[in-house]
């Protein structure tokens, strides 16, 4: 029998660990009963009942994997934990939160057997908050722009064979870009619309400023944008600066001068001097990125696997 792994990575997710459970297994007994499975929740340093919540089921299931990570390190960290754990010929990286279709697992299934390496379930629509779907549209329209392999609404609701898994775990990394890596080994790729769901149960854990943390590593990542961004800009600025010396030498010649006064001279400086601060910025962020990679610090630490 082949075997599906199931990653399912768990923060504050206490009263919907169970049910995401419940409608697994219901698919395993009924239409996917001539799979065998397992279901790997990680834990990710939550501060409610979530973790007993994954306990009690595996003292019930054998088919449970309960991961437990020392602290909180993020959604990523806890679903390479998951892979490295994973026994699976396919894993299916699943939300804890019932915001995902799980029925849809079957027809991922399907298209995994008929030859698809990798089927993503993108996000077509969500019925999320209006600040929420605009952020997620404008952070996929930017990401796009380098990588237009991407879904307009992205994924993380995706399975992947055992040959993109091993391609995937080789990638290192500390700020990696999870849907970029899953795509770039060009495996044959398979895409599945949904709805994303409203969350019905507690309360996400991504605010604006981690999901602005995520694009900024989404976007130094998988691209050159930014330092192509600020070469552009630089040849730009450089050649106006060209044609205004040009003006001033003339004006000159003639015996007069484009401007008069010290304001032309301010906004110049301000203007010249705020770009060189933003690249030095972005440069900073890049060299922060290599310091911390060289560090080897792991991406998670395991307080305990229980299988």
């Amino acid at each position: 029998m082949k075997k599906i792994s199931f990653i399912i990575p768990v923060f504050r997710n206490e009263g919907t660990v169970a049910l995401t459970y419940q409608k697994i297994s219901v698919l395993f007994n009924e239409s996917l009963a001539s799979y065998d499975y397992e279901i790997i929740f990680i834990d990710d340093g939550s501060d409610d009942g979530s973790y007993n919540e994954i306990l009690k089921l595996k003292y019930h299931d054998s088919h449970v994997v309960a991961i437990k990570l020392t602290r909180n390190f993020g959604q990523l960290s806890a679903i390479l934990a998951g892979y490295n754990e994973a026994k699976g010929d396919a894993v299916i990286n699943i939300s804890a939160d019932l915001q995902d279709p799980i029925d849809l697992v079957i027809e991922m299934i399907k298209r995994w057997e008929a030859d698809s390496e990798v089927v993503v379930g993108y996000r077509s629509d969500r019925e999320d908050s209006f600040s929420a779907s605009f952020f997620s549209k404008l952070a996929y329209g930017i990401i796009r722009l380098s990588n237009p392999k991407v879904p307009e609404g992205g994924f993380d609701f995706v399975l992947i064979g055992r040959r993109a898994l091993s391609l995937f775990l080789s990638i290192e990394g500390r700020h990696r870009f999870f849907q970029g890596d899953i795509l770039w080994g060009g495996f044959a790729t398979s895409f599945i619309p949904y709805v994303r769901k409203k969350r019905q149960v507690g309360k996400s854990g991504y605010n604006f400023w981690k999901r602005l943390k995520i694009l900024i590593d989404w976007i130094l990542d998988s691209s050159y944008l930014p330092i192509r961004f600020m070469s552009f800009l630089g040849v730009t600025i450089a050649f106006f600066g060209c044609v205004y010396a040009v003006t001033i030498i003339v004006s000159w010649f003639f015996g007069g001068t484009p401007f008069s006064g010290w304001a032309p001279l301010m906004i110049a400086v301000l203007l010249i001097g705020g770009l060189l601060m933003l690249m030095l910025g972005v440069i900073g962020e890049y060299v922060w990125r290599i310091y911390d990679e060289i560090r080897k610090k792991p991406n998670y630490v395991i307080d305990e696997i229980i299988r």
